[in-house]
């Protein structure tokens, strides 16, 4: 009987790896399969000269500089002229601090201008008349969504995926001590793709399906980490609360110009909560980070990733009249230089990170970067001469077996056990590394390694690699440049903490004891992926297409009413 159990929990260990690259490949597939073809919304016909431009996107630069949307070649058009951009309500165009002006029916404009088909732009000494487009794609019910992978069956998937897990567990521990936070798992995921479809009218629910991946992977490592499954209780709370506060950022940020009415108070808000560990903080693992209420703990540092890249991203026409970066580097410096106060450098490397890929996505130039990068290395060189201490903890990097006994303990112990997991595992529970401090968090990725084998963890960096190349593809069509740059933000801050993650342990990189999104334990951790994870979906436009569709009342043609133009 026994020798049954062995080979069917080795049988489990090898389908499971199986069962992730299958559901992996299929979300991906059907993220992609999904895309609408590009094509004009609207177009600017210069009639004088016989030339047409098609507006492919919500937010359009117009202006002399080749680098704008609509390039314009006009002696009096300035560089960077004009933004046309398209809002619920229409379609508007804004003067960015041009030379000349913009004229709308012969009238100048002050701040947004609505506009309607047919309309008169003059830019310049050039004349532009809005039309709707005559592609076949933008006549009415002509655009055909492609196959998509239905949400339940991928999710089934999922479920198999975790119940594999469950029942090696049970094999292994003999008991049934993970049963309820794994049902309790997969109700949830159920009931809220129940809920997106038909209270939130979403048709994609892939995105969620690899959080919900990952997240399950952590759970069942919870479950099995000790016998009273405390931790894996608290990560599938942090899992619900997470999916929450996911579903209440994409209908706030569904409207960029309500984000930017908010935009002072987030800023200040993201300052306060890194402030409030510094007052109310318990210094836990040598970083003052943590804020304890009761048997509840909470990092501030990780909800505030989310305000930083609220406060980061913007939209197009405020990016090119307001060009200046002033108010997001001083809440930048601020906030790094709070993490720095916190002893909470991997978090602080992370912000600055982040600042380096929002910096160059709103200037679009490298000098701005490169500036940056100087000034934190010259910050770097003197908090190492004022504080030697920190230099003490890089002292290892690159030669944790020099010191096996000591600093490197974990980082030797951690290769050394991984290593023994091969590519299938030594099966949940039956690992060693379980009892190191900090195996299921800092230490998660080599945890995987050991309990169940290298394919796994490989399969989930490359789902948080994915995600970066999704949000570069997504942002190509999104309805604005706040989820532009929201969205390819946040996935390169997940991107970056999985590096630190996963390389800092192995000891390529120093070891800065950051959480593997979606998979570490931590509550906070938790919540803040999957805050992160909205921008990356609001960026993807038919996240709010069918909920329009529905609510969409049928246009009349009026000249001189604000017309919303069909995609």
């Amino acid at each position: 009987m026994e020798n049954i159990g062995v080979i069917v929990s080795f049988l489990l260990r090898v389908a499971e790896p199986v069962m992730a690259l299958i559901i992996v490949i299929l979300c991906f597939s059907s993220l992609r399969g999904g895309r609408r073809e590009e094509h004009a919304l609207v177009v600017l016909d210069d009639d004088s000269r016989k030339v047409s431009y098609p507006v492919l996107f919500w937010e359009n630069s117009i202006g002399r500089s080749k680098g704008s949307d609509i390039v314009i070649n006009d002696p009096a058009v300035s560089k960077d002229h004009a933004v046309l951009l398209r809002r619920k309500d229409g379609w508007f165009i804004t003067d960015t601090g041009s030379k000349s002006g913009v004229l709308v029916n012969g009238e100048e404009t002050v701040g947004r201008c609505a506009l309607a088909i047919g309309d008169i732009i003059n830019i310049g000494d050039t004349r532009l008349v809005l039309r709707r487009s005559l592609t076949a794609a933008n006549r009415p019910g002509s655009t055909k969504e492609n196959k998509r992978i239905p949400g339940p069956v991928i999710l089934g998937l999922i479920s198999i995926y975790v119940m594999m897990m469950l029942l090696q567990a049970v094999i292994n521990m003999g008991n049934t001590f993970a049963l309820v936070p794994a049902m309790g798992f997969i109700a949830f995921m159920f009931i809220s793709y129940a809920l997106s479809y038909n209270i939130f009218k979403r048709r994609d629910f892939e995105l969620e399906a690899l959080a919900f991946l990952l997240s399950g992977t952590g759970i069942m490592l919870a479950a099995t980490h000790n016998t009273d499954t405390h931790q894996a209780y608290v990560q599938l709370a942090a899992t619900i609360i997470g999916m929450v506060i996911y579903s209440f950022m994409i209908w706030f940020i569904e409207i960029p110009d309500r984000v930017m009415k908010w935009h002072i108070i987030i800023s200040v808000g993201a300052i306060l909560l890194l402030a409030s560990s510094l007052v109310l903080g318990k210094e836990l693992h040598g970083a003052k980070n943590w804020i304890v209420l009761g048997p509840i703990t909470i990092q501030p540092s990780e909800i505030a990733k989310i305000a930083y890249i609220f406060v980061g991203a913007s939209t197009l026409d405020v990016l090119q009249t307001k060009k200046s970066l002033t108010e997001f580097i001083i809440v930048s410096a601020i906030s790094v230089g709070l993490l720095v106060l916190m002893s909470d450098f991997g978090t602080a490397v992370i912000c600055f990170v982040t600042f380096l890929i929002i910096s160059f996505m709103r200037s679009g130039d490298i000098k701005t970067v490169i500036l940056a990068v100087t000034a934190a290395i010259l910050g770097v060189v003197i908090m190492l001469s004022v504080k030697p201490y920190i230099a003490d903890r890089f002292a290892v990097w690159g030669h944790v077996w020099d010191y096996a006994d000591s600093t490197g303990y974990q980082q030797v112990n951690s290769l050394i056990y991984s290593a023994s997991g091969g590519l299938f595992g030594l099966g949940l529970s039956k690992g060693y590394l379980q009892n190191l401090f900090a195996s299921e968090n800092d230490l998660v990725f080599c945890l995987m390694c050991e309990e169940i084998g290298l394919i796994i963890p490989v399969i989930i960096a490359g789902v948080i690699g994915g995600l970066m190349l999704y949000a570069r593809g997504v942002t190509t069509r999104s309805r604005s440049t706040f989820y532009s740059i929201a969205a390819c933000s946040a996935a390169g801050l997940l991107v970056f903490q999985s590096a630190l993650n996963i390389f800092g342990v192995t000891d390529i990189l120093p070891l800065t004891g950051v959480t593997l999104p979606f998979v570490s334990y931590g509550g906070s951790s938790m919540v803040s992926c999957w805050g992160l994870l909205a921008f990356i979906k609001a960026a993807d436009e038919r996240t709010y297409l069918h909920r329009h569709k529905k609510s969409k009342k049928p246009e009349k043609e009026n000249k001189t009413s604000n017309t919303a133009v069909e995609t």
